[in-house]
């Protein structure tokens, strides 16, 4: 597969020759990408809400009233949860909702990430995003000529400064080193571009998964 690459300022700066390995998968599996985005999604949790559990509340242990005789339930705590004020009965405690997935699961779901954007002519390769001042005004203008309103941009081993500089108040835009790339993340994003250093990073990094 071969795309042609331009450059910020809109000019032509030549072609590159994809895998179609990792950019041409034409059977896009759904079921695929959605594992992965919930194994993503569940990895990030938090997983610190709880709830206080019955040995943890403050309430005197002391038995209520007489086991017999009262006419009604036998109880022995008010810290039971069907008291005001008790515990909660089977609420969310502290735990992490991360779950495993092979890694050959997800290099493949990287793959099909990858190639349902240059299926849909979402993907843009640039020559590199480095500017000279970090203008924020002047970037989105740049962008808004490409038609990069929505969009990831995977700019390489390093991030240029001041590219990050006027990028990160443009709405709608993602802006990532090469060991960002991720599934979520390219397909929250309309448009995926990827600088000729990142298509580079990428094929490397799949060559040393086959090799392994």
């Amino acid at each position: 597969m071969k795309l042609d690459v331009i450059k910020l300022d809109g000019a032509k700066g030549g072609s590159i020759e994809l895998s179609d390995a990792i950019f041409g998968i034409e059977d896009i599996r759904g079921d695929i990408l959605q594992r992965m985005i919930t194994w993503q999604l569940a990895k990030r949790r938090s997983g610190n809400h709880k709830i206080q559990v019955r040995n943890e509340v403050s309430r005197t242990g002391k038995k209520m009233y007489k086991q017999k005789g009262s006419g009604g339930a036998r109880h022995g705590s008010r810290r039971a949860a069907q008291f005001v004020g008790g515990a909660k009965a089977h609420g969310p405690v502290v735990r992490s909702h991360a779950f495993d997935l092979p890694k050959k699961f997800r290099a493949l779901a990287l793959r099909h990430a990858l190639s349902s954007k240059a299926k849909s002519g979402a993907l843009v390769i640039v020559d590199s995003v480095a500017v000279t001042d970090p203008k924020t005004s002047a970037l989105r203008a740049q962008l808004g000529k490409l038609g990069l309103t929505n969009a990831l941009v995977i700019a390489g081993a390093e991030v240029d400064t001041n590219f990050a500089l006027a990028s990160r108040n443009i709405p709608n835009l993602d802006v990532l080193p090469n060991a960002g790339l991720n599934v979520y993340d390219v397909l929250r994003r309309q448009t995926l571009v990827l600088t000729k250093d990142a298509v580079d990073a990428i094929n490397a990094r799949f060559a040393e998964k086959e090799a392994a």
